[in-house]
């Protein structure tokens, strides 16, 4: 087991001077870090218990982040983006649970309408944060930028490597104003050598340098992508532009089974220094890329495929499970005579080479903007308000993403326009939607809301999420 807050300390007494983090353009020591955390980790005094922290993109939630790991606390973070019932939702399942040594809480979706809260100990994300230090090739002399949001497990892909390896963490307000022209000039400015982005970002990220022919900086070496499916298509623009130097990196893995499991070379030197058969079968050789890997597991982690073609993970990187709820652990973390397992609902194919190939979900589980979430969860909101009798949600594609789309079912629905955004007693979608903010985040909210008279149903009398968006979308959409 590698202790995060040991690396970490080893790396303050190797590189005392150097930056650790820099905030638009402001530099803050090893040193000086260090002695920010061990204020906080006083302030917090022993045993805090879970703790929540605002989830910011600032030195000060990573402060609060290794204060409470020092404290030997649970680290929460709480986006102040949030309604308040779903922070107090959180509040109320952390703090009726004991947490014993360092340790962060993070929430999933789920189907009753509860979020759960996945606690991940010390050794799981001490474990993955020093085969991501191997993985990404890291040293000291990187500069690592920190993109992702603050309250979802990518941001550690991020923040616990680069600080226990003695490298800069970056933060800066340019990464986060859309426009691609700006963050491209502050990686360049910031001499930043990795970048850990969201699939769907970086394929917008590739269009705009195919179509406007903008260099992407020399300082860059790695850039790391997950959270979502690659496009073969933006793959193959990639492979086209002057990309050759730079190590594209694709990565899969789960809240629950602690950051990235398995990774997959798509470009640049170590791609090209290692591959295989089945790389060339699925067309990594060609400009013209066919399929995309998810990668073959890290050397911590074990896999395995089940009949049905779902992954099963192991290994000393499973999270603890779900924080006071015993039934779901029980369902998704499974003791067999081999081990402990997560089922990621994910199903699966293996090539030749050992390479895996993501082959869709078991279950009704879609990723928006790169975080796993549960239809049911926002059909069990929708059910509540009083005027619904029913709704369903599904995953669709529009522009070119996944977005959530749902449709309610009314007593007395009196359908108004071709559009059906208006029920009973004037309710309109646009209303729904602005009830659902005030309870869930942002992810969770659909793009639109249609009211039908019914829902579809199965044979066996459940509803039928896909076969209602089949029904209803052709009228919304009328060729």
């Amino acid at each position: 087991m590698t202790d995060v807050m040991t690396a970490f300390a080893d790396a303050v007494r190797g590189y005392p001077e150097r930056p650790a983090i820099v905030h638009n353009g402001e530099a803050l020591s090893y040193a000086e870090l260090d002695a920010l955390v061990r204020v906080r980790a006083l302030e917090l005094g022993s045993d805090p218990g879970v703790v929540g922290v605002p989830a910011l993109h600032s030195p000060e939630t990573v402060i609060g982040l290794l204060g409470v790991f020092a404290a030997g606390g649970a680290y929460m973070p709480i986006d102040p983006a949030f309604p308040a019932e779903r922070v107090e939702a959180m509040h109320a399942a952390a703090d009726s649970q004991p947490v014993a040594g360092p340790a962060y809480v993070l929430f999933t979706s789920g189907s009753t309408g509860a979020p759960k809260p996945v606690l991940t100990p010390g050794e799981a994300f001490g474990t993955t944060a020093a085969a991501l230090t191997a993985l990404f090739e890291l040293t000291a002399d990187d500069r690592v930028l920190q993109f992702a949001s603050m309250n979802w497990d990518t941001c550690f892909e991020e923040i616990l490597p680069t600080l226990t390896v003695g490298a800069a963490l970056v933060f800066d307000d340019e990464a986060h104003t859309g426009s691609f022209r700006r963050f491209l000039r502050m990686v360049q400015e910031r001499g930043i050598s990795v970048l850990d982005l969201p699939t769907a970002f970086w394929h917008e990220l590739v269009r705009h340098l195919a179509e406007d022919d903008d260099p992407l900086p020399e300082c860059l070496r790695l850039v790391v992508i997950g959270g979502e499916a690659a496009s073969p298509a933006r793959v193959a623009d990639w492979r086209r532009l002057k990309t050759g130097g730079i190590r594209l990196l694709n990565t899969y893995g789960c809240t629950e089974t602690t950051m990235i499991t398995h990774a997959a070379d798509l470009a640049g030197p170590v791609h090209e220094a290692g591959l295989g058969s089945s790389a060339r079968a699925c067309g990594l050789g060609d400009p013209e890329v066919q399929r995309i890997p998810i990668g073959r597991a890290l050397p911590h982690v074990r896999e395995l495929i089940e009949d049905t073609g779902e992954l099963l993970i192991g290994g000393p990187a499973l999270a603890a499970g779900y924080l006071g709820r015993p039934e779901a652990t029980a369902e998704r973390f499974v003791e067999r005579a081999d081990g402990r397992w997560f089922r990621t609902g994910d199903r699966v194919s293996r090539g030749p080479d050992g390479l895996l190939f993501h082959e869709g979900r078991i279950d009704h589980q879609v990723k928006i903007r790169g975080v796993r979430v549960d239809p049911g969860e926002v059909e069990a909101h929708l059910s509540r308000h009083p005027a619904v009798a029913a709704a369903a949600v599904t995953g669709v594609t529009l522009a070119g993403r996944t977005a959530l789309v749902g449709y309610v079912a009314t007593p007395d629905a009196a359908l108004s326009g071709p559009d059906h955004l208006a029920g009973p007693d004037h309710l309109a979608g646009t209303d729904l939607l602005a009830w659902l903010r005030q309870r869930v985040p942002a992810h969770l909210v659909p793009s639109r809301i249609t009211f039908v008279p019914e829902l579809v149903h199965t044979a066996s009398g459940k509803v039928d999420r896909a076969g209602t968006h089949r029904r209803y979308a052709l009228e919304e959409n009328p060729r």
